[in-house]
């Protein structure tokens, strides 16, 4: 059965789009507090799995070792937007674990900041692996393998014992299943691993609350959150969900977008997780639905999210952006 239509888009009178998708939202027991759509279906997390993908960086004694705080957690747990500020923190990752740029193995991109992408432009400089968004997650897979005395190259491949103790991670805060049917491969050229989005609402759950971990365990992934909620400009950017969410409601909502339309995250006030998927990958859709779950739980958080007025070039109001019916029957009964 095709997943519900979630978020619709207007013009004059009409639906112009709409984005399927679906939403899950568990406690850390694994019970399903509010859902819509199919939430048993693998579906790529991409780098909205990045805070749980950080948790080797602290278990090994990686991030005590090269002295990385707060601000090193929150890069390598962010997609962070390429600034000035950006790249220093991933070039000091680096050096104190005393490598290279060229370890990165994630490849370039320009920066998402726009204004740092012009700098670049006008300086005749071409973006390098630290303009990455994923260049800090990448920089702390290469600490935890120096940290190790593990090879640092091919440090992304699925069979490298860095990949192989994220995987673990991953399947014992997930209690999904990882292997070679569900792996693909991100962006960055790392794994990434299709869990349904029940169990990474779960997974997201146990990350904010500890419940259902050991007390290290307990300890380093509340650090984790504790470093987002601190730096939640290196988890993102000027202007983007994650980072204005968390600036709004520390301690209160961990936000983590990911690629093709995938987000997920936690109110650990309320023992809850939460991760949702829109089918056509749109990122409008995906934020649209992730402010519509937080503002509905935290109505501070209302405007934080996509506009839901559309207007056209010249200014003039053509539409709307809206919460399908679907959608607004399952956001209704929460408090």
């Amino acid at each position: 059965m095709p997943n519900p239509i979630l978020i619709e888009l207007t013009r004059g009178g009409l639906v112009e789009s709409a984005h399927a998708g679906a939403v899950a939202l568990l406690r850390a027991t694994g019970e399903v507090v509010a859902s819509i759509g199919d939430i048993a279906a693998p579906a790529f997390p991409r780098s909205a799995i990045k805070p749980l993908q950080a948790l080797p960086l602290l278990e090994t004694g990686a991030a005590e070792r090269f002295a990385f705080g707060a601000p090193e957690i929150a890069i390598a747990s962010g997609s962070h937007s390429g600034t000035a500020a950006h790249v220093a923190v991933v070039r000091s990752m680096l050096t104190r674990a005393g490598l290279p740029e060229t370890a990165l193995g994630c490849g370039s991109h320009e920066p998402m900041d726009g204004a740092a992408a012009r700098d670049l432009v006008r300086a005749g400089r071409a973006p390098t692996a630290l303009h990455h968004n994923c260049s800090g997650k990448h920089a702390a897979m290469l600490a935890t393998a120096v940290h190790l005395g593990e090879p640092t190259d091919g440090y992304w491949r699925p069979d490298h014992p860095v990949q192989v103790r994220i995987r673990r991670v991953l399947e014992d805060l997930t209690e999904a299943k990882l292997d070679a049917r569900v792996c693909g491969i991100d962006g960055c050229s790392v794994p990434n691993w299709a869990i349904p989005l029940g169990n990474l609402a779960r997974a997201f759950a146990r990350l904010a609350t500890g419940e259902g971990l050991g007390p290290e365990r307990a300890r380093w992934c509340a650090a984790i959150a504790e470093a987002c909620w601190a730096h939640p400009d290196l988890v993102a950017g000027a202007g983007r969900l994650d980072t204005l969410i968390m600036q709004r409601l520390p301690r209160k909502v961990l936000v983590k977008g990911g690629a093709e339309g995938a987000c997920a995250g936690a109110f650990p006030e309320r023992g809850l997780g939460f991760a949702l998927k829109i089918a056509d990958g749109a990122k409008r859709a995906a934020d649209a639905v992730a402010a519509a779950l937080i503002a509905r739980l935290y109505p501070q958080a209302q405007g934080l999210g996509p506009s839901p007025v559309i207007t056209n070039w010249r200014g003039l109001e053509v539409g709307q952006v809206r919460i399908s019916p679907a959608l607004a029957a399952m956001l209704g009964p929460l408090r």
